[in-house]
This record gives C-alpha cells, structure tokens and sequence, in this order.
C-alpha cells in the first residue's frame, strides 16, 4: 500500500508530504484547492506521462516521491528487475525537469518510464472522475467487460495476432499483384541463362581461343619465318653460328697474350652456344606448325558464337562465365520470391490463429457478460435505481485486433421498462452510479493493494452518497482505498480525513495538505454540508454523519 507521498515544485505545490495508513481515506478541500493534482502527482511516480507544465513556475524541477509497502510477489519483481531495496518497501521517484525532461527511479535506481508503469499496475489502480463518460463509447464498455473478465493478456494476444495476419494478408496480395512481372522477368531471366549456359564458357578459355586463331591463321607465316631465321643461323653465305665459333677460335689464341680478353671470350662463346640451340629450336618449331584451315575454321565458328551471344545480353566476351553465375542466382531468388502458396499458407495460418483467438474472448465475453450485468443490477439498487436493471449485449463484429464483437450497455432505469443504450435513456447521475457501480465491482476483481477514486462519486448525492460512502468503507477493510471526494456523506465514512488548501501568497498560490482530527473533521464535513456559513446546524449534522 501506499506509505508516504512527498511533493516538491509540482505545479502549486512547492513542498508537501503526507503519510497514509490502511483503510479508508479521503482528501477533500474547496474547488480548485488541488485535490486532483496530488492523484496527477501520484501518476507521474507511477510512470505517466511528463510535461513542463508539471514545474511550479520559476522552479528548475519537480520532484514526486512515493514510497509503498511491498508482498513476496512485488519483490521477486524488484529483484527479478535488479531494483530490489530494503525489503517490504519500495521507493518510486519521477524528476520532472523545466524544459520537460525526466527521470525515473526506483529504490534509487534509473529505471525506464515503461519498468515504472509496470511496477505501479501492481500496486495502484486509479478510477478516473471523467471514466463514467467512457462509458458513452463502445470501446469503453468494451474495456470494462474486458477488465472484469480478467480478458487484458488475451486481448494483448489477438491485436499481436490480428497485426500478423494483416502483415502476411498484405505480403500476399503483394506478391499475388507482382506475380505477372515477376513472371515475365524469370521468363527473361531464364533465356539469358539459356543461352549462356549453351556456351558452355569455361573461365580464360576467351584469352585462350584467341590466341589459337591467331596462330592457326598466320600458320605459313610463322613457318616461313622461323624456317629463314634457322637457315640464316646454320645456313646461307655468311651463317651467323659458324661466324661465332670461328672468332671463339680466334680469340681463344689471343687470350694467352692478355689475360683481359678472356670476358669478352666468354661472352661470345655464350652467343655461339645459344645461336645453335636457337637454330635448332626454330628448325623443331617449324616442323610442329601445321597449316589446318579446318581447325581455324572451327576456332573462329567459336569465336563469333561467343561474340555474338555475348552482343545480345551487352556483354564482353571475357565476362560471360561471371555473368551467367549471377543470373543463376537471380532466377533462383525470382523462383524463391514468388512462391505464392507458401505465402497463402503463412496467411491462412495467421487467419486461423487470429480467429481461434477472437472465439475464445467471445465465449469468455459471453460468460462475463451474464455476471457482470447481475452484478451492476445488483450494485446500482444500492446506489438509488432500484428496479432498474443492465444488460450486456454481445453483437457479432469483423474481426479485429480487440476480437470479433461489439459490446453494448443497455439499462432500465426503472422497473418496467425495455433496456436501451446508456447513451440514450441514463440521465448523467444514473451514468455515473453505473459507472461507479463497474469501478467498484473493478476493483473488487483487481488484487493490486491500493484503488484510488478520483471523484469517481460525481453526480451523485444525498442517501446514495451515504451508500457510496458504505462500498468505500467495505472496501476499506480489504485494502487501501484513497478517494478525492465532495460529497460529506462519503468523507464521515472514510477511517482517515485530508484537507487540501490553496494559500495565496506573493510568489504565487501554494497548495497544502492537513491530516484532520476529530474536531476538525466536524468543522471540514459542516463546511462540505453547508458551503461557506457554517451554522451550529450544519456543525450537528456533521457530527451525526461522524457518529453514524
């Protein structure tokens, strides 16, 4: 439950701290002293959404702390978490920085906004004073039956599931849409790689054949010339290997007279030895050239066949073996890519999982729905509508993320009458003793261990204001119940009394909060009765509401 609540610089308040014990307690104070503002307070630490409106002018920041007692289950949450502290007690803190930056902690430690909003689902649950006009909205009865049925986990799952199965339902038509292009591009596709692959084009091999056709067709000519370079070597009038071998004599003799001459000796011995071999080289080169006009005309059948498909898919030559390796895998991706019925499975899986979903919550909706009605109708003859009666009506609806039904309140105010839509027949005080009868039964259905009312009461009065007070104070004895409230006959039930004040001053007005005693809550309760007089009447009467 909630322990402490302390504020700095928030809004009015430029500090207060209250402590709260177990039971029944409200806050009360004129219009616009700022009772709803320590609710907003206690939102913020509980992970609401942060604004610099939250700074009290002229301030730097606004500080919220809270600090709740905890059971075995909240903290295996903290140490799940790493935010354990002290055990039984948990610190939640939000700083709220003028220019609207903000920072969670709890027990001390950063924590994210969204690990805060988790944590205070645990401990707090808030009925807003405005929630008896969601009830106007279908969506709104929805919840409510919802909250009741226990039905948030389930209808969590099915708007997880009806977003994949619009996912996939869109893929589908997508891939369905696209399947003719798609079609004629692997038609495509698979004509290049047709005539690529007919070629059968081994890496290098371009380079290779080229070099064959040259050779293949300068065949006499190569013949011819290395037939005269032999001849000119060996052969002829002057042969260039017996000139050599006859100055090796010549300076061979020489060298006996001078020593120097024995390099350029070697040097020409050197030239004489490799004019032979390279006259017998060129001698076997022209016996191993054939002339084959049959092989050229092969080699260059192959070339023009190369040429020529690799013209039609803007290729060059040499890059035709790379070039029918990535359309291979482009067919394959166009294959994988459009196969629809794997698709269309992955749809109609998503579908049914959706479906099944939306099933359940109906039949849950529908057990839910006979309670929670018997329940209202029970709890609204308390509140002054005796005889009247709610209905919850299921209707069939398109499946959606919340499921495959469209939910409706329907009541009869009096004994008698048909039921119709709140919309049309509740007048505002009977919408809000409906609503309130719906956050109570909430409540009842809720384990966290504080509720807290924020004017949940409004539009209601006099004897149904007293049972209101009663359903507060029962509550009371089971948890922590925290009610802001104007009603008199609800705050001389509560076990605890606060009043909120609005002080003028020079920097601006300054809320302030005050534990009541005995004597003051008479003086409190017979202004709430009376307004601004308050008579020794006034004075009686509320100390009969305390005494009853």
């Amino acid at each position: 439950m909630l322990l402490n609540l302390r504020l700095r610089d928030f809004v009015i308040v430029d500090a207060a701290e209250f402590d709260l014990g177990p039971g029944f307690t409200v806050l009360s104070g004129e219009t616009g002293a700022g009772k709803s503002i320590l609710i907003d307070a206690l939102t913020l630490a509980l992970g609401g959404r942060a604004e610099s409106g939250f700074v009290r002018e002229g301030a730097a920041r606004a500080d919220i702390c809270a600090q709740f007692s905890t059971d075995p289950a909240i903290d295996a949450w903290l140490v799940e978490h790493a935010l354990e502290g002290d055990g039984g007690a948990v610190q939640m803190r939000r700083i709220i920085e003028a220019d609207g930056r903000s920072r969670s902690l709890i027990n001390a430690m950063p924590a994210t906004a969204a690990l805060q909003r988790e944590l205070g689902e645990r401990l707090v649950d808030i009925h807003g004073q405005h929630e008896s006009q969601s009830l106007l909205r279908g969506h709104g009865q929805r919840d409510r039956l919802d909250a009741c049925a226990g039905l948030g986990e389930r209808v969590t799952q099915c708007a997880g599931a009806h977003a994949l199965w619009q996912a996939t339902a869109r893929q589908f038509v997508a891939a369905e849409a696209l399947e003719r292009d798609a079609l004629v591009e692997r038609e495509h596709v698979a004509w290049q790689v047709g005539e690529l692959a007919g070629l059968a084009l081994a890496r290098g091999e371009w380079e290779e054949i080229n070099e064959e056709q040259k050779r293949l067709a300068h065949a006499a000519a190569l013949i011819e010339g290395a037939r005269g370079a032999a001849e000119l070597l060996n052969d002829g009038e002057f042969p260039v290997a017996t000139a050599l071998a006859q100055l090796v004599q010549r300076l061979r003799a020489l060298t006996q007279f001078d020593g120097r001459l024995r390099d350029a000796l070697e040097m020409i011995e050197t030239a004489a030895i490799n004019a032979d071999e390279a006259a017998s080289a060129l001698a076997s080169y022209a016996e191993r050239v054939d002339l084959d006009p049959e092989r050229l005309a092969s080699v260059e059948r192959r070339i023009s066949a190369i040429f020529e498909a690799a013209r039609k898919l803007r290729l060059a030559p040499q890059t035709v073996p790379d070039a029918l390796d990535t359309l291979r895998e482009r067919l394959a991706q166009l294959t994988a890519a459009q196969d629809l019925e794997a698709l269309r499975s992955a749809e109609q899986a998503a579908r049914a999982r959706h479906l099944a979903l939306c099933g359940e919550i109906t039949e849950r909706r529908r057990t839910a729905a006979q309670e929670l009605a018997a329940a209202i109708t029970t709890q609204i003859a308390t509140l002054g509508m005796a005889g009247g009666r709610l209905e919850v009506v299921l209707e069939e609806a398109d499946p959606g993320p919340s499921g495959a039904d469209r939910v409706e309140f329907r009541i009869a105010a009096h004994a008698g009458t048909t039921p119709r839509t709140l919309a049309k027949i509740a007048s505002g005080g009977e919408l809000s003793r409906v609503g309130l009868a719906i956050a109570v039964l909430s409540a009842q259905a809720n384990p966290v261990p504080t509720l807290i009312f924020d004017e949940a009461d409004a539009g209601v009065g006099g004897a149904v204001a007293e049972v209101v007070g009663a359903l507060m104070r029962r509550l009371g004895a089971e948890r922590q119940v925290l009610c802001v409230t104007h009603l008199p006959q609800v705050a001389a039930q509560a076990h605890e009394h606060l009043r909120v004040a609005k002080i003028p001053g020079e920097g601006g007005a300054r809320c302030t909060i005050t534990a009541l005693e005995r004597a003051q809550r008479v003086e409190e309760i017979a202004r709430m009765l009376g307004g601004v007089e308050i008579t020794a009447t006034t004075r009686a009467h509320a100390r009969e509401l305390l005494a009853s």
